[in-house]
């Protein structure tokens, strides 16, 4: 199997800049085509290549990439979440980001971010939680450990 082959399944054939799904039977020259990304240069991350569209792998080396919040979350002042999961993936322990004005948009967050996260850092878990304080509901991420 080739590395693209190994990449491509164990991260269920889905970019992780965009979670779009890949077409492993596209061509790697094709926009839309898988490619092989290499995410981080940390030698202590459990996860160093990433499978990416090729536009998306190669946007990235012209722009910071950000993954986007879905517009449908209704979120206030979202973390940026690459920055997040470096921390998390580092450090471990409990980070806000994001909160909303009602627990029902904080926990469709919370239930999103979870599952994001899955693919995001695979080698990771991450449980959400959903705390009123000031009126408002925060969503933070708690790294686990397997």
């Amino acid at each position: 199997m080739s590395l693209l082959e190994d990449v491509g399944s164990r991260d269920n054939w889905r970019c992780w800049v965009c979670d779009e799904p890949v077409d492993a039977d596209k061509s790697v020259n094709d926009p839309r085509g898988p490619s092989v990304d290499s995410r981080t240069n940390d030698r202590k991350s459990k996860v160093t290549e990433r499978l990416a569209h090729r536009a998306c792998n190669s946007r990235k080396g012209a722009v910071k990439v950000v993954i986007a919040w879905p517009d449908r979350l209704q979120v206030i002042e979202p973390a940026p979440l690459i920055a997040v999961a470096d921390r998390l993936e580092r450090k471990g322990g409990r980070e806000i980001v994001a909160r909303s004005p009602a627990r029902k948009d904080a926990e469709a967050a919370a239930d999103w971010l979870v599952d994001r996260f899955s693919r995001l850092t695979p080698g990771l878990p991450v449980t959400a939680s959903v705390d009123a304080g000031g009126g408002q509901f925060l969503v933070a991420l708690v790294a686990g450990r397997r």
